[in-house]
């Protein structure tokens, strides 16, 4: 039979070349389809029930606090004003138990949506808990509502940004917003010392200075310790990974700025949901003597000021122990003669 170039048979040679070249395109195409869905599962983040457990112990005890503060309170008055001093502190560590117990509860889930709404589920009921306790506990008026409410509504807006999409650049966050926390209810014991050392003299003009100067080093510290915080769960998280899965996430810069600025943003928030939720409580506080009314309204703007030092010191810190971390771009060697 001839083997003319356009017959039948000069062609059959080029078929079995064929198929092995569309099988390969098959084997490769099949599995990169199949771990699309993995690639799209948001990122684990370690460490977060420890983180849960510890948050709610700090959500317990700053609520036990509080009650003991009012309780030992001699008149109505002076408690109205300890639970208006109280409540920042309250609603914050609401937020931190809220997002850390959510973060536990959905580290399992891969689904976005599915994330989402179980994160703001935990948060009900870490919520709901936290305002049963007020109420079983606390007396029963209309401070106590206060209270109660607030803190429900915090555990839920906590339990919301832990349906974020990076579990653990929320995990960053809520360690270093604790982190914060914990330094500024230890720093309370040198405030006297430096107010002392900031020049506090007998005049209100010095006392007022100098109680700036304290708040100021305050918040720089506060920062300074979430920026760092943020940054060493983050970089713990991804020699974990690469250390146990053989792989390390890649987080750029972003998630280090949001991890570092986190505990700013949640006292910012702290005061917003102060001034919606609980405003009845602190106008309550302010009406009860000019005196008052001056201190709270001083207060409210110191909480804003540090809110605004901690997020832009922690942003900087974290992105500086990021940015040290970063060695040299490779360069390419263009001096070799071309083949």
């Amino acid at each position: 039979m001839s083997k003319q170039p356009g017959s039948s048979t000069a062609a059959e040679p080029d078929q079995p070349e064929a198929a092995p070249a569309e099988a390969a395109e098959q084997a490769t195409t099949v599995p990169a389809d199949e771990a699309a869905p993995a690639a799209d599962r948001p990122a684990y983040a370690p460490g977060a029930i420890v983180l849960a457990v510890v948050t709610v112990g700090w959500l317990a005890a700053m609520l036990w606090s509080t009650r003991a503060a009012i309780t030992s309170a001699a008149a109505g008055v002076t408690a109205i004003s300890l639970s208006a001093y109280a409540l920042p502190g309250v609603i914050t560590a609401a937020l931190v138990a809220g997002a850390a117990v959510a973060l536990a509860v959905t580290n399992p889930l891969g689904r976005a949506t599915l994330r989402f709404l179980a994160a703001v589920g935990t948060g009900l009921l870490v919520g709901l808990a936290a305002a049963v306790a007020v109420n079983l506990t606390y007396a029963d008026n209309a401070t106590t509502n206060t209270i109660a409410g607030t803190t429900a509504a915090a555990a839920i807006i906590g339990g919301a940004v832990a349906g974020a999409r990076n579990a653990r650049v929320v995990g960053g966050l809520a360690g270093a917003t604790l982190a914060a926390q914990l330094f500024v209810v230890l720093f309370s014991r040198a405030r006297d010392p430096l107010s002392d050392l900031f020049g506090a003299g007998d005049t209100q003009q010095s006392m007022l200075d100098a109680a700036k100067w304290v708040s100021r080093t305050e918040s720089l510290l506060a920062g300074l310790i979430a920026g760092l915080v943020a940054f060493g769960y983050l970089a713990w998280t991804r020699r974990r990974a690469a250390r146990r899965e053989g792989v390390a996430p890649e987080l750029r810069w972003p998630a280090y700025l949001v991890a570092g600025a986190g505990p700013g943003l949640l006292l910012l928030l702290t005061e917003v949901i102060i001034r919606v939720g609980g405003h009845g409580l602190l106008d309550l506080a302010a009406a009860l003597s000019e005196a008052d009314q001056v201190a709270q309204t001083a207060l409210g703007t110191s909480r804003v000021d540090n809110g605004i030092w901690v997020l832009f010191v922690g942003a900087l810190t974290a992105l500086i122990a990021f940015g040290r971390t970063l060695g040299p771009r490779p360069v390419a060697d263009d001096d070799e003669p071309a083949a």
